[in-house]
């Protein structure tokens, strides 16, 4: 866990570095201080497992295991990308891992992972699909719709709020009317629940009973992780809409720093994490000077791809 959840933080961070440089285009949605929600949750799969992601997935990819080196290529647009350079930032997919795609358009992966569950229904296996979503995407009638299917027909798939505070620049505070947006669950006969989203161990533990609940048949689960985005909510956000002082607050509550504590009470020593911080640092420069030197798609391949 903590080896994934250095390895996502380091990914963004040069990331965010090669945009500055022009080297990423377009733009791009960081999931710096949410590494917990993705790797605890990621955590309580099996490899056969689905999830589907949002426009802020690259959390999501890593923790279920993907090759950062395609991921990297393709943010950098490159053929050798997930997605050969033609989805970016927004929308890697990595089927091979079970993950079904992230998307730009906001709550669009919950009917995505409804419809993953209720074709694990209909074929019978005991898979099961995570569904993770921000608290914006709570709010839109794709969610209630799908939701609302997921229970009647209690299908296998665990939903994954993330909530961290603001859906672009609006605060939860104004945007539900309910404390804690777990508490909808109630309005479809499941179960809801709450949990700190920067503790890993809780998330796991939390995500594992819901998982372990879906997978015996007895339908989807409703989990709300509180966390937050240290960076803006894209790269053009100016973040006008919060203070300094907030966001040093949740900054000191950095879901890493709190499992390096956890692990050095369990007698880890701080070498061993040390170690695990300088591979996890060569792999991404590895993944960064592949991705460079990879060719980009052709014009003849992108037209391939798009038509029929």
């Amino acid at each position: 866990m903590y080896r994934k959840m250095y390895l996502i933080r380091v990914f963004e961070e040069r990331a965010e570095e090669l945009y500055m440089e022009g080297k990423i285009w377009g733009t791009f949605h960081l999931y710096v201080g949410e590494e917990a929600v993705a790797v605890g949750a990621c955590s309580a799969l099996r490899t056969d497992d689905y999830i589907t992601s949002t426009h802020r997935g690259h959390g999501h990819c890593i923790a279920k295991g993907a090759d950062i080196k395609r991921m990297m290529a393709e943010l950098l647009a490159k053929d050798t990308g997930y997605c050969r350079g033609l989805g970016g930032s927004m929308h890697i997919a990595d089927v091979e891992k079970g993950n079904l795609g992230a998307t730009g358009i906001v709550g669009s992966g919950i009917p995505i992972a409804t419809g993953a569950a209720l074709g694990c229904k209909l074929q019978k296996n005991d898979k099961v699909v995570l569904c993770f979503f921000g608290d914006g995407a709570a709010n839109t009638g794709a969610f209630h719709e799908s939701v609302n299917m997921a229970a009647i027909f209690r299908l296998p798939v665990v939903f994954v709020c993330e909530n961290n505070m603001y859906a672009m620049s609006f605060s939860v505070k104004k945007a539900f009317a309910l404390p804690d947006i777990a508490e909808r669950a109630k309005g479809y006969g499941i179960p809801g629940v709450s949990i700190d989203g920067n503790n890993v161990l809780e998330v796991y533990e939390t995500t594992k009973v819901a998982v372990e609940r879906a997978r015996q048949g007895e339908g989807p689960t409703f989990i709300e992780a509180r966390t937050y985005r240290w960076k803006g909510h894209s790269k053009s956000d100016r973040q006008a809409y919060r203070t300094k002082e907030e966001v040093r607050e949740w900054m000191n509550r950095d879901p890493i720093k709190f499992l390096e504590k956890y692990l050095r009470e369990e007698k880890v020593k701080d070498e061993e994490l040390e170690n695990i911080k300088k591979q996890v640092e060569r792999e991404i420069e590895e993944a960064i000077e592949f991705a460079l030197k990879s060719p980009e798609p052709t014009l003849e391949e992108a037209r391939r791809l798009v038509y029929a």
